[in-house]
């Protein structure tokens, strides 16, 4: 699910409380004039945890969005459907910034050392947005369909989080570690929101436990895929025994067949 369609749900937004598309440049604007220009996506990103570690999740609209970033309400909306699709960018420059790094260094290490260090990386790379992602957290907690949106955006991010560790996704198994990650991700996150030690010594420890947990987990999945393996292969065998139809009887049953 790409980040710009799935999006937590929005409360309604008047778009005539951002006045005119060609406002004058806001003041954050002329503050960043010296620095290098970003992409505008990363403009607007930026734009909202800037907004949103200051004010209520709730109180901002679009229009905010766009006066921050110093564009027009159309050039946002070219680039974002909502207020969430926003926050799901911030979730792709995180992804970026961690894919980009140099990890041929975890190449000899075991799954679970890669794995610590890549949400490792991942957790730094989100340490300039602690204030606004703690906000927003909170925010978003009473909201079930926020949630659910936001889990697939961290299904996204976090099957690049376990190819750059080299741990396979695909298959039932596969969607299962990836669903145990977000999880023990978020809870990692919960610890992290409220770790002030630089170290971050309890951040760490819950990662640890987290993944350890989860180790266990998939250790009894694939015992239990094992220990079911010929029951699977009987039932595969007995649909393959299944008595089949004639192409004539096919056709006789269903018209459609004959088109």
């Amino acid at each position: 699910m790409d980040d710009n369609d799935a999006s937590p749900r929005q409360n309604g937004t008047d778009l005539t409380s951002a006045g005119p598309a060609t406002a004058a440049k806001p003041e954050a604007s002329r503050r960043d004039a010296g620095k290098p220009k970003s992409p505008k996506r990363e403009e607007a990103v930026e734009a909202l945890m800037r907004l949103a570690a200051e004010q209520p999740w709730n109180d901002i609209e679009v229009g905010d969005i766009a006066r921050e970033a110093g564009m027009t309400l159309a050039e946002l909306r070219d680039l974002f459907p909502s207020k969430g699709a926003v926050l799901g960018g911030l979730s792709r420059m995180i992804d970026h910034a961690v894919l980009d790094a140099d990890t041929s260094d975890l190449a000899e290490e075991p799954t679970r050392e890669r794995l610590f260090d890549v949400l490792m990386r991942r957790l730094d790379a989100m340490t300039p947005y602690k204030p606004a992602l703690r906000r927003i957290a909170y925010a978003l907690r009473g909201d079930p369909l926020s949630m659910l949106a936001l889990n697939g955006v961290a299904l996204n991010s976090h099957r690049y989080m376990l190819a750059a560790a080299g741990i396979n996704t695909e298959g039932p198994l596969g969607r299962l570690k990836l669903q145990g990650v977000v999880i023990a991700f978020a809870r990692t996150v919960e610890t992290w929101f409220d770790d002030e030690d630089p170290a971050l010594a309890r951040t760490m420890a819950r990662l640890d436990k987290e993944i350890r947990g989860g180790e266990r987990l998939m250790e009894r999945a694939e015992d239990a895929r094992r220990l079911t393996a010929p029951l699977r292969a009987i039932g595969r065998s007995l649909l393959d025994r299944r008595p089949r139809r004639s192409d004539r009887d096919r056709t006789d049953a269903d018209p459609a067949a004959m088109i």
